[in-house]
């Protein structure tokens, strides 16, 4: 497949792509510029305001995509909620400059997805997918043994490789694991090193597992959202379909409807008597 015209069709996807990339680096940028003045009425006005823009910037970037697509992406924006609030503020697994979820956070989770998406289904990767694979497996390999030989271990890191090698080899959406290692390192990397966000040495849990600030295998953590989305969001639109179907069958007003009274033929009820004794 020639380059060129893999990149011709790309375009879009990548336009997407290079959109959340660039958002997610300003706001993490704005998010820790320092308040001077008035820090008690500042920075909870910049925390909204930063979190209203990026829910804007989801909603418009996903008013181009399919159903499929938006319920894939707000399936991970509600799991990586949930994970976040019990992460975080509860558990202490990694601490935020705040103190809590940042209001940016629950959406940033659906563009991070949404940039992997656009990356993994471009022409672009398509063409170079058993390159880019590989190219994931050394660099995140590298990163994770590095973690692991480092002064501050990096356990986690290492078990998040070993997860992100898995959905490399039996995922159908190879190439969506491989957009989402780009995005999510680059996501990790540039959090912590601006300290939006701060990771603990060891898991809150068991406190033996050490973690890296950030862990190196992240992308493989941040896998299992892509899995969920992926098996969740088909059965939520079937069942949004059949609810919706069974309010259309109903009449207005909320009454039941009339069942016109058919008296069957003799010989038919006999025939069903029948077989119901058989």
């Amino acid at each position: 497949m020639p380059t060129d015209g893999a990149l011709a069709r790309s375009r879009p996807d990548l336009a997407v792509a290079g959109a959340v990339l660039g958002w997610v680096g300003a706001v993490l940028v704005i998010d820790a510029v320092p308040v001077t003045a008035g820090p008690g009425a500042v920075e909870p006005v910049r925390q909204v305001a930063l979190g209203l823009t990026t829910w804007g910037v989801l909603w418009l970037l996903l008013r181009r995509e399919t159903a499929l697509v938006r319920t894939q992406t707000l399936v991970v924006v509600a799991l990586a909620t949930c994970v976040e609030y019990t992460f975080s503020p509860l558990l202490e697994a990694y601490v935020y400059r705040i103190g809590t979820v940042p209001f940016f956070v629950p959406p940033g989770h659906g563009l991070v997805y949404l940039a992997a998406l656009a990356l993994g289904r471009s022409a672009l990767f398509e063409a170079h997918r058993r390159s880019l694979v590989t190219g994931a497996v050394v660099v995140g390999g590298a990163w994770a043994v590095h973690g692991l030989t480092a002064d501050r271990p990096d356990a986690l890191g290492a078990v998040w490789f070993g997860c992100l090698l898995g959905f490399l080899a039996w995922g159908r959406s190879r190439m969506l694991y491989v957009g989402a290692f780009v995005v999510v390192s680059y996501l990790e990397i540039v959090g912590t090193a601006l300290g939006t966000w701060a990771w603990a040495a060891y898991d809150p849990v068991l406190g033996v597992v050490s973690q890296g600030n950030p862990p190196s295998g992240a992308a493989g953590g941040y896998g299992w959202f892509d899995l969920y989305a992926l098996l969740l969001a088909p059965w939520l639109l079937r069942t949004a379909r059949r609810v919706r179907a069974s309010v259309g069958h109903r009449p207005p007003g909320g009454t039941q409807p009339v069942v016109p009274l058919v008296v069957e033929p003799v010989v038919g009820a006999v025939e069903v008597e029948s077989t119901a004794s058989t």
